[in-house]
């Protein structure tokens, strides 16, 4: 049996248990689980400006509740302002002694929930925290000398987040996985998506490429909803440029869902002089997240094999998987488009 035969044969057998359990994981409304965020700026001696942003979801603010150290009092504030995503709160702080550097930020509340806490500080020196809090350890330490290293990690660690958390990403690229015909034909189009998400991630974050969010994200669902069509076609033995060139199609496509990665990365507020270095961290987070999922469709399709189902079998699972892509895409699509 050929290397391009055995491939279709093993991505038959898979792909249908691996698509009921994204769809299983996905929520109706397939957004990431997006993150808080807490920002503090010095802006005196003693005094800062405090602007905590929690998530909305159906309508319920996330149940968080900074706590500062004991040396710390409110000068004004909260005043709070409702997006359509979020609850924002600004205030004033002040430190009855010594200055915020060296203690502690904690978020009551937050180890009972699943989100992650983005926090930037801002000091008068000029130095810049920027981290990742975990609900493991719902709390922060404000250094003094926070480093380079520190960036980096934060944002390769949520670049894997966001695309494992975006099901509608992972289905995405579920269907690029169908679409290869061999192990080459699979790199290639792996490598064009890459490649054209990287362009329109990088254009949007350095502020050469402005677009709406909610445009993208219903575009996004539209572009899985096409791919699910066109697999459709190809099974049916219907002449498609997307069978012929997958590659071609994914760059396109890629071009759209850099924009969409943008705008996860817009979220996180980027530190100031250190844009270049979080977005290529948080970039290359994002490809390791892809690489883990693909990694993980191969290793399912080689399991699936010793299970040595009948062809007729894989052909259908195929195409039931093909149709549950399209149909929550589909959904998403409309669910989108409502929301502007």
């Amino acid at each position: 049996m050929s290397c391009r035969l055995l491939w279709s044969a093993w991505v038959r057998q898979m792909v249908s248990g691996l698509v009921v359990l994204l769809v299983l994981a996905a929520t109706a409304s397939a957004h990431e689980i997006r993150p808080a965020y807490l920002q503090i700026d010095q802006t005196g001696p003693n005094r800062y400006t405090v602007i905590w942003r929690t998530p909305m979801l159906s309508g319920m603010r996330l149940p968080v509740v900074l706590r500062f150290a004991d040396n710390v009092r409110t000068v004004t504030g909260p005043a709070e302002r409702s997006l359509p995503d979020s609850l924002v709160e600004t205030r004033i702080i002040e430190t009855t002694n010594g200055t915020l550097a060296g203690g502690r930020v904690e978020f009551v509340g937050l180890q009972a929930t699943i989100t992650d806490v983005l926090v930037r500080v801002r000091l008068s020196d000029g130095s810049v925290l920027t981290t990742m809090v975990r609900p493991a350890q719902p709390w922060v330490e404000v250094a003094t000398q926070p480093g380079r290293l520190e960036v980096a990690k934060t944002f390769v660690t949520h670049g894997i987040e966001h695309i494992l958390f975006g099901y509608d990403h992972l289905l995405f690229v579920l269907a690029l996985v169908l679409l290869a015909r061999d192990w080459r034909s699979l790199l290639l189009t792996v490598t064009a998506f890459t490649l054209a998400h990287s362009i329109t991630l990088t254009l949007a974050t350095l502020g050469f490429v402005h677009v709406p969010g909610p445009p993208v994200e219903a575009a996004i669902a539209f572009s899985i909803l096409l791919l699910a069509c066109e697999i459709v076609r190809i099974q049916r033995g219907q002449p498609s440029l997307t069978a012929q060139r997958p590659w071609l199609v994914a760059f396109a496509f890629g071009l759209l869902h850099g924009l969409g990665f943008a705008g996860a990365l817009a979220d996180l507020a980027l530190p100031e002089g250190e844009i270049p270095l979080a977005l290529l961290f948080f970039n290359i987070g994002v490809e390791i997240g892809q690489l883990l999922f693909i990694t993980a469709v191969i290793a399912a399709v080689g399991l699936v094999r010793l299970l040595r189902y009948p062809p007729s079998v894989g052909r259908r699972a195929l195409l039931a998987a093909t149709y549950m892509i399209g149909t929550m895409a589909a959904f998403w699509f409309v669910e989108r488009l409502a929301a502007f």
